[in-house]
């Protein structure tokens, strides 16, 4: 449906009732650039980014996709989520942690919060969340994620203490 508004027709917007949090599945110690990951989503067949969001280890937050368009990041979640993905996930091994930087920590907060302001009411939650429940007793456990990521609780950014930001004292 288009609305009519001064001369300018506007498509409705899509409902956003999820923010769906990821990582890039990449080395904490190794450099990982939104064109890396937009390249690497083109050569698996994507047009473009999955994400609506990338954050870098410095903080930087990018644009990758208009929220307006459903994203390609959780199979079966995006017509009503938004995507926003992490640089990291992966230690200096290969192995799934949390390898978020304080500036990573601070820039998803503000970003989460300025989302949720947007689209109110909406549940925050990891791409592991949204794995299979395969017992059906009604919770998604640990044994029944398909993948780590985000590799830490999605849900608890809001009450995760505020990182000190090195150099802000």
């Amino acid at each position: 449906m288009r609305v009519k508004f001064i001369n300018i027709y506007i498509e409705n917007m899509r409902k956003i009732n999820l923010i769906v949090i990821h990582c890039s599945a990449t080395r904490c110690d190794r450099c990982y650039t939104e064109h890396d990951l937009t390249t690497d989503h083109i050569r698996r067949g994507f047009g473009e980014a999955g994400y609506h969001y990338y954050i870098r280890r410095n903080g930087d937050i990018k644009t990758l996709r208009p929220v307006e368009k459903a994203g390609a990041h959780v199979r079966g979640y995006n017509a009503n989520s938004i995507g926003v993905c992490y640089e990291g996930g992966l230690d200096e091994h290969g192995k799934p942690a949390d390898t978020r930087t304080p500036f990573q920590k601070h820039s998803l907060r503000v970003l989460v919060k300025l989302l949720l302001r947007d689209y109110p009411g909406s549940r925050v939650c990891g791409h592991r969340d949204l794995s299979p429940d395969r017992n059906h007793d009604g919770e998604i456990e640990p044994e029944e994620w398909v993948k780590q990521c985000p590799c830490f609780d999605a849900a608890e950014i809001l009450s995760e203490a505020v990182p000190e930001m090195p150099g802000y004292r």
